[in-house]
């Protein structure tokens, strides 16, 4: 009797990847609703350099939100990217007092967020420790460094055209910030669900012993997406640092729970083997109008953070509820 093996690619299209599809549905519906409420809510949101400032309340979150993606769909996680984004930016600000170009300061902010991420992934796949701690403990220390090197002051006078990475448009409307995010999204997007690389990242989320007796380096791979992830930090702390202007010890505080928050909206299973680098995308712009409407009403940012910490415990939440409710019915 011949029996037919159920190979990876059928796994992924399996009715478990309905869901996400129904998911992602889910997201674009709520994204319109929003678009439409916020619409009608305040006079100014429907100009389009309205909009386009809108982009900048999500576009250097999502770049890291992309690798994180993949990290924790491997079933390991990176508290340490805000950090990473402030040590990244102090040290830009430090080349920045030795008189160094936009050029030589771009491949500081790049190597720090290598070298933090190299760090993390040493940690957790060549010592075996676990990633959720190694990447608290990095998290105090990256950013503690950046106290300890600027205190209480602030770096500022970036070269006129180091602002282009945070304040520049490449098209009318459409900010490079913008562009390098859709560039981004469609690279993470067939590296993840068109390449080889990207099945073994979901073979390892759903059984890392399987994959490893089938060949796979499992610590190799999550080393590289660490690589990625602080890399993605990297090129946030180009972004933000650029758009701000100056460089301070607190500069990406508390990001790390809106990225983590943007990855499990948009159905990334926290525990791993799952997951869209399109859903991704969809709840990068549901935070991000969330975010701008919640800016033209004039609400308060503590009210912005209780409801994205609201927000990423219902995401979590809710599949098990329903679960619930289905075994009870």
């Amino acid at each position: 009797m011949n029996l037919k093996t159920r190979s990876l690619p059928d796994r992924l299209h399996s009715p478990r990847s309905q869901v996400f599809k129904n998911w992602e549905t889910l997201l674009f519906a709520v994204a319109v609703s929003i678009f439409v409420v916020n619409s009608f809510a305040s006079p100014y949101f429907l100009d389009a350099w309205g909009l386009s400032d809108a982009t900048f309340n999500f576009t250097e979150k999502a770049m890291i939100a992309f690798a994180m993606a993949l990290l924790i769909i491997t079933g390991e996680i990176d508290l340490s990217v805000a950090s990473i984004i402030a040590l990244a930016s102090t040290a830009m600000g430090a080349g920045l007092q030795l008189g160094l170009g936009t050029t030589e300061l771009v491949f500081i902010g790049l190597a720090v967020g290598l070298l933090c991420g190299a760090f993390n992934a040493v940690l957790v796949t060549v010592l075996g420790l676990p990633s959720i701690v190694v990447t608290i403990g990095t998290m105090s220390l990256f950013r503690g460094i950046s106290y300890i090197v600027l205190g209480d002051q602030a770096y500022r006078g970036y070269p006129p055209d180091f602002a282009f990475f945070g304040q520049g448009y490449v098209f009318w409307v459409f900010s490079f910030e913008l562009v390098l995010f859709a560039v981004l999204a469609l690279i993470y997007g067939i590296l993840l669900h068109k390449t080889n690389f990207g099945r073994t990242i979901y073979a390892i989320g759903n059984n890392p012993t399987g994959a490893l007796f089938s060949g796979i380096r499992v610590q190799r791979v999550k080393f590289i997406l660490f690589l990625l992830t602080g890399l993605m930090s990297g090129v946030a702390a180009i972004c933000l640092t650029s758009r701000l202007g100056s460089t301070r010890p607190s500069i990406g505080a508390g990001m790390e729970l809106e990225v983590i928050t943007m990855v499990v909206l948009g159905g990334v299973n926290i525990l791993g083997g799952s997951g869209t680098i399109l859903g991704v995308v969809l709840a990068a712009f549901v935070m991000g109008l969330v975010t701008f409407g919640f800016g033209l009403l004039n609400v308060p940012g503590i009210v912005m953070s209780i409801f994205i910490g609201l927000l990423l415990i219902g995401v979590i939440a809710l599949p098990r509820l329903w679960k619930m409710f289905l075994n009870r019915r």
